[in-house]
C-alpha cells in the first residue's frame, strides 16, 4: 500500500485535533477525505506529508516511516495545501522552475518538466503572466503544477476546488481525473458533490475521530442519500 496511518493523534494545548485515527490508502486509489470544517482534515494531511509531527502514532509511506530520510519520503509526494500559497510577484514559468529546483530537478530535464506540466494542466496561455494576474482557477492550476512537477506517485490535495466558479470547477475536476490515472490521491473536501464526482472511497472524520471508511456506494445504501448519511455521521 502507498500510505498507512496508525493511531494518529495530534494535540494542541488542550485541543485534540486528531484523535487516534487509522487508515490505509492503496496504490492507485482516489480517496475522499471528508468532514465538516474543523474536523481535523488539514492537520492529518500535514502530518501525512511530513510538514508537522504527530503527538502519537505513525505514518508510513511505501512501508517506511518518517525519520532521518524524511526528504526522501517527501519526494514520493506532491502536496497542494488548502490555501494554495504562491508567490504572486513571480511569473508562472519562473515559479515552476523554482519549484522544480526545490525538488532536485535541473538543467534540460527541469526545463522539459516545466514545459510538459504547463501543457498538461492547461497553463500554456498564461505561462508568461505573473501569478497575481491569474484568476482563481488558473492559480489552482499553478498549485497543481507545482505538486506534480517532480512526477510524484502520491498526491495530497487539500480542498483543491474551494472558491472556484462552476466552469473552473469542471475544469479542475477533469484535470484531477486525468492525473489520477497513474497516481494515488487523497483529496480532502467538505463538499459531498466533490467526493461523488472524483472519488470511489470515503474516509470521514468528525471532531478528530474517524467515523467511516468505506466505498461511497455503501454510504448511500439503505435508500439514504450521501448527504443524509454524512449529516448523521457528523452531528
Amino acid at each position: 500500500m502507498s500510505i498507512e496511518v496508525s493511531g494518529l493523534k495530534k494535540i494542541y494545548g488542550n485541543q485534540v485535533a486528531v484523535n487516534g485515527i487509522s487508515f490505509s490508502v492503496n496504490t492507485g486509489e482516489i480517496v475522499g477525505f471528508l468532514g465538516p470544517n474543523g474536523a481535523g482534515k488539514s492537520t492529518t494531511m500535514k502530518i501525512i506529508t511530513g510538514f508537522i509531527s504527530p503527538t502519537e502514532g505513525t505514518v508510513r509511506i511505501h512501508g517506511r516511516a518518517f525519520g532521518p530520510d524524511t526528504i526522501a519520503l517527501k519526494s514520493h509526494m506532491g502536496y497542494l495545501p488548502e490555501n494554495n500559497p504562491l508567490y504572486p510577484d513571480m511569473y508562472v514559468s519562473e515559479y515552476l522552475l523554482f519549484a522544480g529546483r526545490l525538488n532536485g530537478l535541473k538543467g534540460k530535464a527541469l526545463k522539459e518538466k516545466v514545459e510538459n506540466i504547463i501543457d498538461r494542466v492547461g497553463l500554456s496561455p498564461e505561462k508568461h503572466k505573473k501569478i497575481e494576474q491569474l484568476s482563481k482557477g488558473y492559480r489552482q492550476r499553478v498549485g497543481l503544477a507545482q505538486a506534480l512537477i517532480h512526477d510524484p506517485d502520491i498526491l495530497v490535495l487539500d480542498e483543491p476546488t474551494t472558491g472556484l466558479d462552476p466552469n473552473q470547477l469542471t475544469e479542475i475536476r477533469a484535470l484531477i481525473k486525468e492525473i489520477a490515472k497513474n497516481k494515488t490521491i487523497i483529496l480532502s473536501t467538505h463538499i459531498l458533490q466533490e467526493a461523488e464526482a472524483l472519488c470511489h472511497r470515503a474516509i470521514i472524520i468528525n471532531k478528530g475521530n474517524l467515523v467511516a471508511d468505506c466505498p461511497l456506494y455503501e454510504l448511500k445504501s439503505k435508500n439514504q442519500s450521501l448527504e443524509k448519511t454524512f449529516r448523521e455521521l457528523t452531528q
